[in-house]
């Protein structure tokens, strides 16, 4: 076996499912492996798994002595309970922007809907665009940007339209 039919095995392989390839011919032996990657996929929260990642939650209160909190909780949030959270679906790195330079998908303030990309967590080398399952203005972000997030971890608090 020459060079080049090597190096045509070698294209073959990579063009392929194949995982490994062992050819024997005449005393001489080679073995080829694909090189393992994982596959790129954009992972959105499902709405079947709506359930779990969108719940309500009330905000927390700044700690204060019990009688001066009830009050102000009461003026400052009165639909506190009505609040639904965004919350992470998988185990990565959080970003609020695609790049340093680009704007955030998602500030407080601005209107969400289902399908709008919000952030993307990156995982194992993967870029996953994670998209609202909920429509409403955005009351606070959760996660610091470039932060490690958890399976389930809120990320946004969304006051629902």
């Amino acid at each position: 076996m020459d060079f080049k039919q090597i190096q045509e095995l070698i294209k073959l392989i990579n063009k392929s499912n194949i995982g490994e390839l062992t050819v024997e011919e005449k005393g001489f032996r080679i073995t080829i492996k694909q090189k393992e990657e994982p596959v790129q996929q954009i992972v959105t929260a499902a709405p079947m798994q709506a359930q779990p990642i969108v719940q309500a939650v009330a905000p927390a209160v700044a700690s204060q002595p019990a009688a001066a909190s009830k009050p102000k909780a009461a003026e400052s949030a009165p639909a506190a309970e009505n609040y639904l959270t965004i919350k992470s679906p998988m185990i990565g790195t959080f970003y609020r922007s695609a790049s340093p330079e680009k704007p955030p998908f998602a500030s407080v303030g601005d209107e969400v809907e289902p399908g709008k990309v919000v952030c993307i967590i990156e995982a194992m080398k993967l870029f996953n665009e994670i998209e609202s399952e909920v429509k409403g203005k955005i009351v606070k972000v959760l996660a610091e940007d470039a932060s490690p997030v958890e399976y389930d971890q809120p990320l946004f608090l969304v006051e629902p339209s």
